[in-house]
């Protein structure tokens, strides 16, 4: 987006990108777009991303904001220039609204960039949108259907990324398992992360984003098992540890599907880490329901966790089932995050007296392929993005200590 405005002559312009996850996502938009014309009183405020998609009269209503444009418009160069092109409006204008339906759009790799500047890490979205209705999820209502970037696209991306000084690619789609469906061939996930690593030799770590379990392909499962080059750590759309909520959630996969498959990936990769999505306080979830998603910690080894407190989003089905009280949906989640806590923290005292491969972060860190953090006490010694070996001394908090080797 910076890049099309650029090039599309935009000025004194304020974009917000917003997000529809959660209530607190969007109300957190709303309050950043607030402080941004209290910040830049003459600038123009744009707003797009899946808030914006899925309630656009909703932010066009906000006196702070003069334009609203979806999540196909806003990788276009052509609604760009529009925007550049508009006049400056004036107190008494209605604001800008142009949102498609973005159940139509059927492409997905037009915005595609060459590289991330001087970051560490480089982004390639592999795939956007999703087919499935979890109960939950507002987002197939921002992203559209489910669509794929052909292989070849990927790969040639993946190699300018990494001609570019990357030397980690992580893999992201909002239902990236599904990759390939739509494309002729139907190629798999597995498929295209092993194009990548045998025509991109050159990539010296490539991740993965959060997948659904019930998805994994075979070929997927041997490359993140059996080839080094493929970051030991899997980031898992699991949402709840009980079989009654996970059917209510429309998910495809079950508690005991969710533990074999982590016990069968250690078993074949012993170093692999694992997060996982949870949902604490789900309409109708039980305290028995419950301890079943805190037991699932332990029982399937998880060491990050992202606990999200239940929000109901308008439109989705689970906004209409009968709701809990937001005093336990709140202290359910805090429980939550206080055993991952003591997960993770026990999974980063195990590493403690090792020598590890980093790829080095901006500000003395660097990240292991476990997604552990390391704050690196010789930090200059290595250049931002370089490969190094770190001998890992301590533990403070959520983030190791380690010198480079």
């Amino acid at each position: 987006m910076r890049r099309l405005a650029g090039a599309a002559g935009l000025k004194d312009a304020v974009v917000v990108n917003t997000c529809a996850v959660t209530n607190e996502a969007v109300r957190t938009a709303r309050q950043n777009i607030r402080r941004a014309r209290r910040a830049r009183p003459d600038a123009r405020i744009i707003v797009t991303g899946c808030a914006a998609q899925t309630a656009p009269d909703d932010f066009a209503s906000m006196a702070e904001v003069d334009a609203v444009i979806g999540n196909q418009e806003k990788l276009t160069p052509q609604e760009w220039r529009k925007l550049a092109d508009d006049p400056s409006p004036d107190d008494n204008d209605a604001p800008t609204i142009r949102v498609n339906n973005i159940m139509s759009v059927r492409e997905t790799a037009g915005h595609l960039i060459d590289g991330y500047g001087d970051r560490a890490r480089a982004f390639l979205q592999i795939q956007n949108g999703c087919d499935h209705r979890c109960t939950f999820c507002i987002i197939p209502f921002g992203r559209g259907n489910s669509r794929s970037v052909p292989v070849r696209v990927a790969v040639e991306q993946a190699q300018r990324l990494t001609a570019a000084g990357h030397h980690e690619i992580v893999l992201t789609g909002v239902d990236m398992t599904s990759y390939g469906a739509d494309l002729e061939g139907a190629p798999t996930l597995g498929a295209l992360v092993a194009a990548i690593l045998d025509q991109v030799p050159a990539l010296a770590r490539l991740r993965l984003s959060s997948v659904d379990g019930a998805e994994i392909d075979a070929e997927l499962f041997e490359r993140i098992t059996g080839d080094s080059r493929v970051a030991p750590y899997l980031h898992l759309s699991l949402q709840s540890g009980d079989n009654m909520i996970l059917k209510r959630m429309k998910r495809r996969h079950t508690r005991e599907q969710a533990i074999e498959l982590c016990h069968n990936l250690r078993a074949r990769r012993g170093d692999i880490a694992f997060g996982a999505d949870i949902i604490a306080g789900f309409p109708t979830e039980t305290e028995d329901m419950f301890a079943r998603s805190l037991n699932i910690i332990d029982e399937a080894g998880l060491q990050y966790l992202h606990v999200f407190p239940f929000s109901p989003r308008k439109g989705t089905p689970a906004a209409l089932m009968p709701q809990l009280p937001r005093t336990i949906v709140k202290e359910r989640a805090a429980r939550l995050r206080a055993k991952a806590a003591d997960a993770q923290h026990g999974f980063l005292d195990s590493l403690v007296g090792r020598e590890e491969t980093a790829i080095m972060e901006s500000g003395g860190r660097a990240r292991l392929g476990n997604f552990a953090s390391v704050k690196v006490t010789n930090s200059d010694a290595v250049a931002i993005g370089a490969a190094c070996q770190l001998r890992l001394t301590a533990r403070e908090g959520d983030v190791l200590i380690g010198e480079a080797i």
